[in-house]
């Protein structure tokens, strides 16, 4: 944790829509200065209504968002002054140069043109794109155009920068490269980052902390290494052929048997998972005293916990996917059909 007021500070926060449909339910937490944070979930687990309550687009149904010092409610005026905002959706403009869209972006947050040329100078540099901020954005890759959205994001040097989805849909190089830029954003800049993602090697890489959310609740907040040494030991992953006399409450408490066993539960796929203080002195137990009971194993595997067994840990399985948008996105989905219709 680092040392200082929080710079966000969220209190059992709740954000219904029409429907019933409760996106947030009750999250609080805090975010502090310099620190990147991360809000890691499935798709529809309330990423991306979090941020766009904390960005002032969204009042919140209950509870409290205070960013920088304002609150998101009473003062969205002043908490849009104080921040960045990078979407899933990449919001450059593809008719203009890289430079006619950061001039733009530096004009609708009232910064004067010898500003807006320091700056422009300084985040195209950052983000490896003075060679090509002359040409349109027409021209650009994937990833030259998302690392040109967050370049416009710290056009006029925000406190907080909010990240949804930084690397959705990028090839792996292209998102370890944005990884880069991300921290070098950090170290030189000081910014505080803010980002939702559902990759789990991302969260680990990138993040001081993570908040995993699942149905608009967290359900674990730490360090990527305090999560994964909260488990507890290696994880055991069986596949059980199972007789009919032995029901699955039967096979957690016959597991649970095992010496060292910390915790032993049944997988979405029908795999079972045990967590052991030492995984090497499990396995041969695990087997015997299984094959005890008529019981056989068609595979073990072990390894050291990742950040997807703390999603498993804490949900029940893994992390969905392939699941749709959340509901701000399909809103989000539908004005955007509206303004093409």
């Amino acid at each position: 944790m680092l040392a200082g007021d929080p710079i966000i500070q969220v209190t059992d926060l709740v954000k219904e829509y029409r429907g019933g449909l409760r996106a947030v339910d009750g999250v609080s937490f805090s975010v502090q200065r310099g620190e990147i944070f991360g809000f890691l979930g499935p798709n529809g687990a309330g990423k991306t209504t979090t941020i766009m309550v904390l960005i002032s687009l969204l009042r919140p149904t209950a509870g409290r968002a205070v960013v920088c010092g304002h609150d998101v409610a009473r003062e969205p005026d002043r908490v849009r002054s104080r921040i960045g905002y990078v979407s899933q959706d990449i919001a450059v403009d593809d008719a203009l140069t890289g430079e006619q869209n950061l001039f733009l972006q530096g004009r609708l947050y009232h910064l004067d043109r010898e500003t807006i040329a320091r700056r422009m100078a300084e985040v195209l540099a950052m983000v490896d794109l003075t060679d090509r901020a002359g040409d349109l954005v027409l021209t650009y890759s994937g990833g030259m155009r998302k690392r040109l959205d967050i370049a416009e994001g710290l056009i006029h040097r925000p406190d907080i920068l909010f990240l949804d989805e930084p690397t959705l849909g990028l090839d792996i190089q292209t998102r370890r490269r944005i990884w880069d830029y991300i921290r070098l954003l950090r170290a030189r800049e000081g910014v505080t980052v803010f980002m939702t993602t559902h990759y789990m090697e991302e969260a680990d890489q990138l993040c001081d902390r993570v908040a995993i959310i699942d149905h608009g609740r967290i359900v674990a907040l730490g360090s990527p290494a305090e999560l994964k040494a909260a488990i507890g030991g290696d994880l055991l992953t069986l596949d059980i052929a199972a007789g009919d006399g032995h029901a699955a409450g039967d096979l957690v408490g016959l597991l649970r048997t095992v010496p060292g066993t910390k915790q032993a539960f049944r997988a979405d796929d029908g795999r079972w998972v045990l967590v052991a203080g030492h995984g090497e002195e499990a396995a041969p137990a695990v087997l015997e005293v299984l094959g005890a009971h008529g019981l056989r194993v068609r595979s073990l595997a072990m390894k050291k916990p990742t950040l997807d067994d703390v999603f498993l840990h804490y949900t029940g399985r893994e992390l969905r996917r392939s699941e749709g948008s959340d509901d701000f996105g399909r809103m989000r989905m539908g004005l955007r059909r509206a303004r093409m219709g």
